[in-house]
């Protein structure tokens, strides 16, 4: 009888605990109304801007090369060297150069003294032949004599010249003022003609230049002014006009490269870390605040409130841009919509929700 009892007791606790399961179930299913801050939102103009980190760099850099191959012997600059036009930059091994001109000097010493000598026979057989003592024919051999020494002193002349102008190759002088902003030569290397060796950024007018992302370029070209500042001056800004956008595309970085003209007072030495704003046409997006963002699987989402029965529901959204303070949407909300800015982290599909219209 005691074991029927225990029995009996023990199936009204089980049914006790199965009724109270339901209750609960039944409690989740209809939930509570959850309290929210919303907004409705409304489309307005926007400028899509973007802000990249770029350098101050010379409009104009010159790549600096021998232009006879050989052994480099001296190199007297080194990156950041300040330099004057026609400064002497490095030197090659001149020996050859060298042998190459005492031979050309002797060569048109030669000549000149053969010219010189055929030029006092062809006098003297010039008066013989007005005394009418030697005969026309070798007269007219003389003259010919003459020329050809005087031709062989011109090329001599020349041979001259080319292997002075071969020695003063060796030396690489600087085409301009300004300072050396690369270096691709050791004292000992051995460097082929038209090697670059050297960068030359001319002082004058600078360039302020970025490496744009190829994405920011999808929806066109952007305007042409550009808001600039050193990176560690963001108090002191001037503006930039762009003046070339390469066709080219890196494909190690996937960046565009884009140059800026400065304003002739632009203070900042070359290779001056700086900020540029690039700016776009303006057009239409919403704008909410970073607190009514979520993720649907990764991707962008916001929860949008049904005002017929102030259910939840969670919406993917493109995200146009991302700024300090909120993001802007271009596809996914309507004007009007009414959309979660704060106590979504806990919300569930279809859930009630209350919010302050006002």
């Amino acid at each position: 009888m005691r074991c029927i009892q225990c029995v009996a007791y023990g199936l009204c606790c089980a049914f006790l605990s199965i009724l109270a399961g339901c209750d609960r179930q039944n409690n989740d299913s209809t939930g509570t109304i959850h309290p929210v801050r919303a907004m409705q939102v409304s489309s307005a103009e926007y400028q899509p801007d973007i802000e990249v980190t770029g350098e101050i760099k010379a409009k104009i850099q010159t790549e600096l090369s021998f232009k006879v191959g050989g052994k480099v012997t001296e190199r007297r600059v080194n990156i950041g060297t300040l330099v004057k036009a026609g400064d002497i930059l490095a030197r090659l091994d001149n020996t050859e150069q060298r042998a190459d001109m005492k031979n050309a000097q002797a060569t048109l010493k030669s000549a000149q003294a053969t010219f010189q000598r055929k030029t006092l026979t062809y006098q003297r057989y010039k008066t013989l032949l007005s005394a009418r003592v030697i005969a026309e024919a070798d007269y007219d051999q003389t003259f010919t004599d003459m020329i050809t020494a005087q031709n062989s002193v011109a090329s001599a002349q020349a041979d001259l010249a080319t292997a002075m102008d071969n020695l003063s190759n060796t030396m690489l002088k600087a085409d301009a003022d300004g300072v050396i902003t690369a270096l691709n030569i050791e004292i000992g290397q051995v460097v082929s003609a038209t090697q670059s060796v050297l960068t030359l950024a001319h002082d004058g007018v600078r360039d302020a230049v970025f490496n744009v992302f190829e994405a920011y370029f999808i929806n066109g070209e952007p305007l042409k002014m550009v808001s600039i500042h050193p990176i560690d001056e963001s108090g002191y800004q001037t503006m930039g006009v762009i003046r070339e956008i390469s066709p080219i595309i890196d494909s190690a970085t996937g960046t565009i490269r884009v140059k800026v003209s400065l304003p002739k007072e632009t203070p900042w030495p070359l290779g001056t870390p700086i900020t540029g704003k690039f700016h776009q046409y303006a057009r239409n997006g919403i704008a909410l605040p970073w607190t009514s963002m979520d993720s649907n699987y990764g991707d962008p989402a916001v929860w949008v409130i049904n005002t017929s029965n102030h259910e939840v529901s969670m919406r993917k959204v493109t995200v146009a841009q991302y700024r300090s303070e909120d993001f802007i949407v271009t596809k996914g909300l309507q004007p009007n919509e009414w959309v979660v800015v704060d106590g979504g982290r806990f919300l569930r599909e279809g859930q009630t929700v209350s919010w302050d219209e006002n």
